[in-house]
């Protein structure tokens, strides 16, 4: 077989190394000549795929190296991305977490964590801290000690009394059609307000403004009426009032009565919740109950030329609701509700929300005294009754000192006992230049009954120094009746 192969006379030697390549030389051949002989045939196709296996070998090995190297590649990128992203993301977790524990802790809250045991839906079912329903104005500002506001209305209620005040006063004379009126007419003039309760016996307390009255120089009420919370309707007696602190006891014939229970205005905070009770624009809306806050304390306040002490609050409290309790969170009198800047106190300005009551602690004792005595005891007399500013102008038309003209003296007073006369200009008080009647009362009521101070007046072009001892003021304003024991003396409940 080998030799019929070779011996063929296509085929030669020089042929099959020419510079052809195997697989064209093979590929030719095979497609030109076929024997017979299926060794040579078999022998034929063998070498022929072998030539072409040969050929590609190299480069078929070196793709598939790279291919198996850029897989390898791929898939370490693949885990680095993986772990990059894995790393970054448990950092993110563990920051967050953290964040969230951290506010938890600066907004008072405790963390809490979910038992891995616990069910889903009970988990689920949990509502969070920050879901719970905020406090309200009213519970923010109550103290921890409070009472459920309707309570404390149902227990002060029978406390509060409306009070009903006449007065005789003579208009000023007027002028008409037919001239000047010779003859004026006294006339009755009506006043309301409001009180409550201090002892079971029949004291009451309410404002001085109630039951004596300066703006029309009616003077002290006639006739003064109480009604209860049950409306019935009582009368009652002045037993004192001082028009300083704005502060009147009166007394009815009753016993067995619900006193208001009182408590300190000295621990008062403000923003704290109070409570007005009152009777605004008369009996027709007794027993009306307003809220607030303290709005401030120590309020040094002008009123109808006096100065006060006063507790500030934005508690609604009208004409009428005058000498009513005001109350704090726990249903105890701190305040007795005396007045209200409106938009008459300045022309520039519209003012609302700006009430005032008297400080109780301050109050009880004036309500003592004026119970046992009927004045408030300790309290400084100069000895002048009636005084005059002195202006600049008028300093420059007369060529006298600017201060305080002495038109009246008390008789046997501070003043006489010093040297002081009719006619003398005080200008000077204990070290102090004074150039009106306020600010000589001012510095007065800086000291107490019988401490000494110096005054210095201008008498005919001289300045006089002396020496004044105060005595204390005993005056008794009005014609109070004193129906009680001098002994009595209201206590704190």
């Amino acid at each position: 077989m080998k030799d019929n192969y070779n011996s063929d006379d296509n085929y030669r030697s020089d042929e099959l190394f020419s510079e052809k390549s195997d697989y064209e030389v093979n590929y030719s051949s095979a497609d030109n000549e076929t024997s017979d002989d299926p060794d040579i045939n078999e022998n034929r196709y063998d070498s022929r795929s072998y030539s072409y296996a040969s050929e590609n070998t190299e480069n078929v090995t070196t793709s598939a190296g790279k291919r198996k190297a850029g897989l390898v590649l791929k898939c370490a990128a693949t885990v680095i991305i993986f772990a990059a992203l894995s790393f970054g993301v448990v950092k993110m977790y563990k920051f967050l977490n953290a964040s969230k524990n951290e506010l938890k802790e600066f907004s008072g809250d405790s963390v809490k964590s979910v038992s891995r045991d616990i069910p889903v839906d009970t988990a689920e079912n949990e509502k969070p801290s920050d879901d719970k329903e905020m406090p309200s104005l009213i519970e923010l500002a109550a103290r921890s000690d409070a009472k459920p506001l309707p309570d404390i209305v149902d227990s002060i209620m029978p406390s509060v009394v409306g009070v009903a005040s006449s007065f005789e006063y003579t208009p000023r004379q007027t002028f008409s059609i037919w001239g000047w009126n010779d003859e004026p007419q006294t006339e009755i003039m009506r006043k309301t307000g409001t009180g409550f309760i201090i002892t079971d016996d029949g004291y009451i307390v309410t404002n001085a403004h109630v039951v004596y009255d300066e703006t029309y120089d009616a003077g002290e009420a006639v006739d003064v009426k109480v009604l209860f919370s049950d409306e019935t309707e009582h009368e009652a007696n002045i037993i004192a009032f001082d028009p300083e602190t704005d502060i009147a006891v009166l007394k009815v014939n009753e016993t067995k009565l619900k006193p208001a229970v009182l408590g300190d205005s000295d621990d008062l905070r403000v923003g704290e919740l109070v409570i007005a009770v009152g009777n605004p624009l008369g009996f027709d809306l007794f027993g009306t109950v307003t809220s607030g806050i303290v709005s401030a304390l120590n309020r040094k306040i002008d009123i109808n030329e006096k100065k006060m002490n006063l507790i500030q609050t934005d508690a609604a409290i009208n004409n009428g609701n005058s000498g009513g309790p005001l109350l704090n969170s726990c249903g105890q009198v701190i305040g007795i509700n005396s007045a209200k800047m409106s938009s008459s106190y300045s022309s520039s300005a519209s003012v609302e929300g700006l009430c005032f009551a008297i400080p109780i602690k301050e109050a009880k004792v004036i309500i003592d005294d004026l119970i046992n005595y009927r004045y408030v005891t300790g309290r400084p007399n100069h000895g002048i009754v009636s005084t005059r500013d002195i202006t600049e102008a008028q300093s420059r038309y007369w060529n006298i000192p600017v201060g305080v003209y002495v038109m009246s003296l008390q008789e046997g007073g501070a003043a006489e006992l010093a040297g002081i006369k009719v006619g003398d200009i005080i200008i000077d008080i204990d070290g102090n230049a004074v150039s009106t009647a306020q600010e000589l009362n001012d510095i007065k009521n800086k000291f107490k009954a019988g401490d000494t101070i110096s005054i210095t007046v201008a008498r005919n072009g001289q300045d006089i120094r002396m020496k004044l001892t105060l005595q204390e003021d005993t005056f008794i304003y009005g014609n109070q009746k004193k129906g009680f024991e001098s002994n009595s003396r209201l206590t704190a409940n």
